[in-house]
């Protein structure tokens, strides 16, 4: 006999597809949820930005105690790598490894991955966990208050992450990661006149010296407390974009406002969508996410106990 189809299957084990397995098994709702162990979220050092940790806490502390948390409702995390999502009838199939899963819905929750500088692995990993590289002056600009900071990138993504790091240091450098800057004047001029330093590149590659972080330019090496990488993320969407749903420029998966995308039954919450990259934002969407799935499937048929 067939297994009975899972009523939501969630691709992603993150913080947002933690906190919507807990909403959904909380809902008494059959679910599942399948990662391929690549959430952003492992790779902070510690967050003290995440609301109800005095102190902060380490990414993968956090995970631990989410997945916990879901495991008191039935729902444990099955490693694997969700390699294709199609429709069949009324029902999506999600090949997995050897196997196939039917869901009547789908919670993408796939997250991004850094476009990351030109260093080698092993020295990328120690520079993140000693916080010498950093990808998110939202959840720790104020960790390098007052330091020397170089943010590589050029353009508008560039000035804009500069002039937010300003806002944190008097001491930013903006390096191009490729040749001389690609600034618009009008930019050029805020970046100047905050006293954000324009240096050409190439800048490659960096290592670590000590406790700075170096950065080779055609002007000499410049040494830094701390460095953000401003070059743009890749964009887990390529399941949603398989079915037809829709997405901007950049590949963010387009949601309504209870995280439906434009395909029926397929949901999204988190950093594959567009919005505030935050923990706490990617878990707030998928409150909303879980919610509006246990709704939709009760109006097709009722849940009852």
């Amino acid at each position: 006999m067939d297994t009975p189809a899972l009523d939501c299957l969630i691709v992603g084990a993150g913080p947002a597809g933690l906190t919507a397995a807990i909403y959904l098994a909380r809902f008494h709702l059959r679910v599942a949820l399948v990662d391929a162990g690549h959430s952003r979220a492992a790779l902070i050092p510690r967050t003290h930005n995440h609301a109800g940790y005095p102190g902060g806490i380490e990414g993968k502390a956090l995970l631990r105690l989410m997945r916990d948390q879901a495991a008191e409702f039935g729902v444990a995390v099955e490693t694997a790598l969700v390699e294709r999502l199609a429709r069949a009838d009324a029902l999506f199939v999600a090949t997995a490894g050897n196997r196939d899963l039917k869901a009547r819905t789908v919670l993408l929750a796939t997250g991004v991955v850094n476009n990351q500088p030109p260093m080698a692995p092993e020295v990328h990993a120690e520079a993140l966990q000693r916080g010498l590289l950093r990808y998110c002056p939202i959840c720790d600009g104020y960790e390098a208050s007052d330091k020397r900071i170089g943010v590589i990138g050029t353009g508008e993504h560039g000035h804009n992450e500069a002039l937010f790091l300003r806002g944190f240091s008097r001491n930013v450098t903006l390096i191009a990661p490729e040749g001389e800057h690609g600034i618009e004047e009008s930019h050029r001029r805020a970046l100047e006149g905050a006293g954000v330093k324009l240096v050409n590149g190439p800048c490659h590659p960096l290592r670590i010296t000590g406790e700075t972080i170096v950065v080779p330019t055609p002007d000499g090496e410049l040494a830094f407390d701390t460095v953000y990488p401003a070059l743009g993320s890749l964009i887990r969407s390529d399941l949603a974009l398989d079915l037809g749903a829709k997405a901007n420029a950049e590949g963010c998966i387009e949601i309504d406002a209870h995280q439906r995308t434009s395909v029926e039954g397929l949901y999204a919450a988190g950093d594959v969508t567009r919005g505030l990259d935050q923990i706490s934002h990617a878990m707030g969407q998928a409150g909303v996410a879980a919610t509006t799935i246990r709704n939709d499937l009760a109006r097709l048929k009722p849940i009852l106990r």
